[in-house]
């Protein structure tokens, strides 16, 4: 340990700076001169400090893992989606560029996941949740965290709870930003097909939606809202439905990209023409939306960057306790596209 210390100490001597200087450099904390960073990098690495902070993480009680935490849903890809894999990619790059590891884990959405036993058995040091939803057994699984005020992030889903760190999407102003593009259009009676109501951001998508039609004086038809639960098969199941109420349709707002697909699918097999008979705007822009026939309408989601802000402020927090802030509440700001699926 004495070694590990000393080590430190001759990289600040090195560089020129003091052992908090070259604290705040290797772990990436705050802002910071290019020519101090460079020069503290340089004389770490000539003197391989690298490897021993690996091994002083050990010494501190350290697992070096930020883990996270995702539903074992059967028959379904998680990491096929567009959802889990941007989220994920944007986690992995701030992981890799603080040096340290990434732990994936699933836990069963129908129990209460221990995850307290992760930080007790020295698994992680922190962890991110992918998934979550409003479910009693997730909620109190999440609280029990809370409560022990240990280091993790909810993605993408809201608890009552002010000690729940979370990190997602204004997806109320997304929903209210495609509604209020169809009724630029000149469209009045907007359907809805949401996802499923377990999750915080199909309550956010269902606010704008109804906040964008009340602002232009248009009365929310229930009749023409529908469920599926975010897959896309749900898009073709549903299909029969829209198709049966096309003559009180002039567009249909869809919750996810994967939804949308499965919809203009079940559509065009039933001699739809698209967005002829009906517009469509979806949601998320997947890699998928731009290579529909047509072209997706959709709310582009930061993902990628919301995985990654909600690993570096974990990894922050990890690296500095006293000046970061415990509790993470970030909400980024999403973005229409406009294509061919909204007419021209």
């Amino acid at each position: 340990m004495n070694r590990l210390l000393t080590n430190r100490k001759e990289v600040a001597k090195l560089a020129g700076v003091s052992e908090a200087t070259v604290s705040r450099v290797l772990n990436g904390i705050g802002p910071m001169k290019e020519s101090t960073r460079v020069r503290v990098l340089e004389a770490a690495k000539r003197l391989n400090y690298e490897l021993n902070a690996v091994a002083s993480s050990f010494a501190r009680g350290r697992s070096g893992n930020l883990g996270v935490v995702l539903p074992h849903v059967p028959k379904v890809h998680l990491f096929s989606t567009y959802y889990f894999s941007e989220l994920l990619s944007g986690i992995g790059e701030a992981v890799r560029s603080r040096g340290y590891g990434l732990l994936l884990l699933f836990r069963d959405p129908s129990s209460v996941y221990d995850y307290a036993s992760l930080y007790r058995t020295q698994r992680v040091d922190a962890c991110i949740v992918l998934g979550a939803n409003a479910a009693e057994s997730e909620s109190e699984g999440i609280d029990r965290l809370a409560a022990e005020k240990l280091p993790f992030c909810v993605m993408d889903q809201r608890f009552d709870n002010p000690l729940v760190s979370i990190v997602a999407a204004d997806h109320v102003q997304g929903s209210y930003d495609a509604v209020k593009h169809l009724i630029g259009k000149g469209c009045r009676n907007i359907g809805f097909l949401n996802g499923s109501p377990q999750y915080s951001n199909s309550w956010d998508r269902m606010t704008g939606y109804r906040q964008a039609l009340e602002e232009a004086g248009i009365r929310v038809d229930d009749s023409i809202v529908y469920e599926g639960n975010y897959s896309r098969t749900s898009g073709i199941n549903v299909a029969e439905a829209v198709y049966r109420d096309l003559g009180k349709l002039d567009a249909i707002f869809v919750g996810n990209d994967r939804m949308a697909i499965g919809l203009m699918q079940g559509l065009r097999e039933k001699g739809c023409r698209l967005p002829e008979d009906l517009k469509v705007v979806a949601y998320d822009d997947s890699d998928s939306a731009s290579l529909t026939e047509p072209p997706l309408t959709t709310v582009k989601v930061p993902f990628y960057e919301m995985g990654k802000l909600a690993a570096e402020r974990l990894l922050t927090l990890l690296a500095d306790k006293d000046n970061a802030e415990p509790v993470i509440n970030e909400i980024l700001q999403t973005e229409l596209k406009v294509r061919k699926s909204s007419g021209i």
